[in-house]
């Protein structure tokens, strides 16, 4: 792999599980203005140009209306060439192992390569934020891998020192300060049987992220989500409440789950680990949500550099498509998918001794202007590569934002895959929001709709 060669800092790496990283120097900061994009990304394009220079992104939607589904800004785009089963392998050094699988695997797959698009932008306010987070921002005291302190309103890490940093930007990377929205999970066994597994509508706050949010005034949690059950019918009127700790030694994954026939609120698991999503059917583990999310401190996170690699990129066509039409029978439409060259960042996870989860290894692909992970690539424990998480990159220039948005997970081994977090039809597509009352994202606040 390639690492950034006018970056010394990439080359670094401390011990995983260490005290409080160094932090970055004013003089490493002042390049977020010059040779670094506000969030830490190379500004310039590459060598021959394939990866054009970082110009602010695109941040504006002229007509625009709050909750309807984004423009295809780059409507009129067409594929410079395509990634068959035939020719993969010219490519392989672009793509990463679960891609190359399902290419092997299928004849029918195909990535159709647009001309690349630095579209991804965010606030002003963001940018600022990321600036004073680059010189103040550090692991806590118990260990990177358990949380960071010193950060509020943008990624932490811009100029990155090792993998859990990397990671932290994903978990904290810009989605906005709030948001509502109506996602579904769609399931599609070997077989090629499309069921609809679940409908929900989440709203959701990332305090971390309020205005005027410091390190010290947005509490323990930076992201609270609240899901209401709109189907099947059976399920209509559950609901289930997540908070994500900031430090986990010091703050739990905190979850509960309201079951109507039952008229109480439950303890649930938190997202994060290998727990089972049960909307998936197997498919998906909660930490598989966003193709990453929930703790740290099962792996030991190494950074293995920067590469460019063809990812899924403005996507906006993909949410007006009806999901009959995006799901095939052994993988998703290639009509319907938009695909760049994009440099990433490129992170190994191995558990360390003593720690369990059914994913083993895992590595993840993350974009270098949103920090968001683009692909995942896990194996199990006997080493044999199993599953491959792909977002699709959704633009959202009234934000200005660009995020992991819906995301497909296959299972490599037993055939079959899972469409999740898609608005493809739903009545809101994505509403971004100011923030929601404190106590709407309480136990007390889900007991009250048992008696609804």
């Amino acid at each position: 792999m390639r690492l950034p060669t006018a970056s010394p800092i990439c080359i670094l790496m401390m011990v995983a599980w260490g005290p409080a990283s160094a932090l970055v120097t004013g003089q490493e900061a002042a390049e977020l203005k010059s040779r670094l994009t506000p969030v830490g990304a190379e500004r310039a394009g590459n060598a021959d140009g394939s990866i054009p220079a970082w110009t602010g992104g695109v941040t504006s939607a002229p007509g625009y209306v709050s909750g309807a589904p984004r423009p295809d800004v780059f409507a009129a785009d067409k594929p410079i060439f395509s990634i068959t089963a035939r020719n993969f392998r010219e490519h392989e050094d672009k793509l990463p192992e679960g891609a190359k699988a399902l290419f092997a695997k299928h004849a029918g797959y195909r990535m159709d390569v647009y001309p690349s698009r630095r579209s991804a932008a965010a606030p002003d306010w963001v940018y600022e934020n990321i600036a004073r987070n680059a010189t103040r921002a550090l692991a806590a005291p118990e260990g990177i891998a358990y949380g960071v302190e010193g950060a509020a309103g943008g990624i932490p890490f811009p100029i990155p020192k090792d993998g859990f940093e990397v990671m932290w930007n994903h978990l904290l990377a810009f989605w906005g300060p709030a948001r509502e929205l109506t996602v579904s999970t769609y399931i599609v066994p070997s077989g090629g049987a499309v069921e609809k597994a679940s409908t929900y509508k989440e709203i959701a706050d990332f305090p971390y992220y309020y205005p005027g949010a410091t390190a010290d005034s947005f509490g323990a949690y930076y992201f609270k989500t609240l899901h209401l059950a709109v189907a099947p019918p059976a399920r209509a009127g559950e609901a289930y409440l997540n908070w994500q700790p900031i430090n986990i030694r010091r703050g739990s994954f905190a979850a509960w789950r309201l079951l109507p026939g039952e008229h109480r609120v439950r303890k649930a698991p938190g997202i994060s680990y290998d727990v089972p999503d049960a909307d998936a059917a197997g498919f998906v583990s909660l930490d598989e949500y966003y193709i990453f999310f929930g703790g740290l401190d099962r792996y030991n996170f190494k950074l293995l550099g920067k590469k460019e690699m063809y990812v899924p990129y403005n996507n906006n066509r993909l949410y007006t498509r009806p999901v009959s039409e995006i799901l095939g029978h052994d993988h998703a439409n290639p009509d319907d998918l938009r695909y760049e060259l994009h440099r990433v960042w490129v992170v190994d996870g191995t558990l360390i001794p003593g720690a369990h989860d059914v994913v083993a290894h895992r590595r993840l692909y993350l974009d270098e202007d949103t920090w968001m992970a683009v692909y995942s690539d896990s194996w199990d424990e006997a080493g044999r590569l199993w599953k491959f998480g792909q977002a699709t990159m959704y633009l959202m220039p009234d934000v200005p934002a660009t995020i992991v948005g819906s995301q497909f997970v296959y299972d490599l081994q037993l055939g079959g895959y899972a469409f999740g977090f898609a608005i493809n039809g739903e009545p809101s597509a994505y509403k971004v929001t100011a923030p929601h009352p404190v106590t709407l994202f309480t136990p007390d606040s889900l007991s009250a709709r048992s008696v609804r």
